[in-house]
């Protein structure tokens, strides 16, 4: 092992520790230095000013279908049923044949009734024959008076009696037409409830199908106080009664399934009351159902539109919610974020109608809301709103 002269060891030595003292000087140097804090830049947001538009606002609720017409076919006279004349569940036309109910003992006592009155008619003409002697043999002093007067009441007697042959046979041809039973109206009719050769009428079974009209068909809706007072101002700013509207203001109806509503119709009845027990008013309109897309016992989505107004409009997605109620977040000059608490109209398409508590020269923020805190300030970055809105979908 060689070994290092005592000199060269003291140099190495003291190199080590000025190097060391270098370094403990540099750090006690630092530590007198001052520490400060850069904040991170304000957080980026994306801001729209409410859209401005004419929008038409509209009252929704829920209703149901209902049949214009539905009638139960009753037999009126009593027999055995002879005929079936139709398919069951078959739409059928306006005096359309459908059960025949045995016509021949009735065509016996039209044909009765019909040479009663040939009869009678034939006594009032020797009655009448009769007066007329007994009154040229009264004039010559020839016959009594008492015969004059039976001459005329055998003949008053006659005439009465032709009154009620005829009668007899309008009633003989009632009932001869009761023996075939007919559709009342265009409609469909339901599965028979009676057979070929079974009795009906009297005190038989008298219900032998049902026949639903399908077109046109009626939707009956209710709407709530506070709509029907919305309505009611909206009419007496425009100096209109509810007898104006009959028949003139559209109604879209959509099924559970359907997109939108597609089916159009028009008002043709309101109460004029309003349900005290539930505080609704009944209302109805009228609908073309060609294609009986619509059918009786159906729930459907109502909705009647209103006087079209202007109104601001903001994304769907800037509305937000707490315990306090509905706000958006907007930004003010300085970029600082402010809350604003707003009352909510219709939704059409992805954009709400904004009814009160915001102005058409704030900005929304409409994306970055999770960083947008009220009071702190951020980076807004104005885009420009949608040119147009959807079509109006559905309430708050």
């Amino acid at each position: 092992m060689r070994c290092v002269p005592k000199d060269l060891l003291r140099a190495a030595q003291a190199r080590l520790l000025l190097l060391a003292g270098v370094e403990m000087l540099t750090l006690l140097a630092a530590c007198g230095q001052e520490n400060r804090f850069v904040a991170p830049p304000p957080p980026k947001v994306m801001v729209q000013l409410p859209l401005q538009q004419t929008f038409t606002p509209y009252l929704e609720a829920t209703g149901n279908a209902a049949s214009v017409n539905t009638v139960k076919l009753l037999a009126r006279v009593q027999g055995y049923v002879q005929e079936i004349k139709y398919q069951d569940g078959t739409t059928v036309k306006k005096g359309t044949p459908l059960f025949v109910i045995e016509p021949e003992p009735y065509k016996v006592q039209l044909e009765q009734a019909q040479a009663a009155e040939e009869g009678a008619k034939a006594t009032l003409i020797n009655a009448e024959a009769e007066f007329t002697r007994q009154q040229e043999l009264q004039s010559k002093d020839v016959s009594t008076q008492a015969a004059l007067d039976k001459a005329r009441a055998n003949r008053d007697t006659a005439r009465a009696n032709v009154l009620q042959a005829q009668a007899n046979v309008q009633t003989a041809e009632i009932n001869l037409g009761y023996t075939t039973v007919s559709a009342p109206f265009d409609g469909v009719v339901t599965a028979r409830k009676v057979s070929v050769g079974e009795l009906v009428g009297g005190d038989h079974t008298s219900e032998l199908a049902t026949i639903v009209q399908l077109d046109p068909i009626w939707v009956w809706f209710n709407l709530s106080e506070r709509d029907v007072q919305r309505a009611r101002a909206q009419m007496a700013q425009q100096a209109v009664t509810v007898a104006d509207l009959i028949n003139k203001v559209p109604i879209e109806v959509g099924l559970q399934t359907d997109t939108g509503y597609p089916h159009k119709g028009v008002l043709d009845y309101s109460s004029p009351d309003v349900n005290q027990s539930t505080g609704t008013l009944q209302v109805r309109g009228i609908f073309e159902n060609a294609k009986q897309a619509l059918l009786p016992g159906y729930f459907v989505r109502v909705r009647v539109p209103l006087r079209a107004r202007q109104a601001l409009l903001v994304p769907e997605v800037a509305v937000g919610a707490d315990q306090a109620g509905r706000y958006v977040l907007t930004v003010n000059a300085d970029g600082i974020v402010e809350q604003r608490r707003v009352e909510l109209g219709q939704t059409t398409g992805d954009m709400r109608v904004i009814e009160s508590g915001l102005k058409p020269d704030e900005r929304v923020i409409v994306a970055g809301i999770l960083d947008a805190v009220p009071g702190q300030k951020v980076d807004p970055q104005l885009q420009a709103p949608k040119s147009e809105a959807a079509e109006p979908a559905g309430s708050q």
